[in-house]
Order: structure tokens, then C-alpha cells, then sequence
């Protein structure tokens, strides 16, 4: 069955990742936050705690579902992954625009239900050479199953 191939799947570790000022403009442009601790790093590095300009949290966030097409294994049956929400974001460190993150996916359970599964994963979003992660997440995926 899917959801014990889900339960049984080892911890997943993404490639690195780096959050570049290119990126950072782009997703800028794409929400309209022109926040300068994003876009100006002379600025960042002279009036925030930072050391320089830092990526969007949702950024790091939104890099998620990309991390996941590394890490989660096609599973028969499965016609759509959809996403479900989260029940738990935190952000934790800074991530200084340029640096490289990679995630750690962990089945933390699986909700069946008639048609679909929900996985609740733990996710840590690591910063390279950091020891403390940017984020940490509770966020499910809803699996929608062929009938």
C-alpha cells in the first residue's frame, strides 16, 4: 500500500540550492516586497544585525515544494500532490542572500482518508555552513489517489 511505502521512507536530503540576488529580485518583483534587507545590501549590512542583505522568509518557504520534487519518490496510484497547508512555520536563522540551503524531509505520519492520503512532513531547511536551520515546518501534502 502507498501510505506504508510513505511510512517507511528514510529521511530525504535535498541538493544545495543557492538563494542568488537574481532570485531574490524575482520573488521581490513577484510578491511586491521591495523590503531594502532583501535588495540593498550596503544598506542591510549598515542597518540591520544581518552582516547584509537576506533572502524572504516565504522565499525560503516557497523553495519547498521544488526541494520535495528532489526528494519524494513517485509512488503508483498517486494522480496529483496538492498542497495541504502547514501546521507549524517557524524561521528560524537568516538566510544571507547568496548562501545555499538544502532541505531534510521526514514522514512524520500518514492520514488516510476515501480517494486520498495526507502526509504530514517535518521539514528543516538547512544554511550551509550554519549550524542553526532558517526553518523548520510541519506541512502536509495531500495526496489525491487514482480510484
Amino acid at each position: 500500500m502507498i501510505h506504508d511505502d510513505l511510512r517507511a521512507l528514510p529521511e530525504q536530503v535535498t541538493d544545495w540550492v543557492a538563494l542568488d540576488a537574481q532570485k531574490v529580485k524575482a520573488f521581490a518583483d513577484a510578491t511586491e516586497d521591495w523590503q531594502f534587507i532583501h535588495l540593498d545590501e550596503a544598506r542591510a549590512a549598515e542597518e540591520t544585525p544581518f552582516g547584509g542583505a537576506i533572502a524572504h522568509g516565504f522565499l525560503t518557504l516557497s523553495m519547498l515544494s521544488m526541494m520535495s520534487y528532489q526528494v519524494v519518490p513517485e509512488l503508483p496510484g498517486v494522480r496529483a500532490s496538492i498542497n495541504y497547508g502547514f501546521d507549524r512555520i517557524r524561521f528560524i536563522s537568516p538566510v544571507r542572500v547568496g548562501a545555499r540551503v538544502r532541505g531534510r524531509f521526514v514522514v512524520a505520519s500518514v492520514d488516510e482518508g476515501e480517494g486520498w492520503l495526507a502526509v504530514h512532513w517535518d521539514v528543516t531547511v538547512e544554511i550551509e555552513n550554519q549550524s542553526r536551520p532558517a526553518l523548520a515546518a510541519q506541512w502536509i501534502t495531500r495526496l489525491e489517489l487514482e480510484t
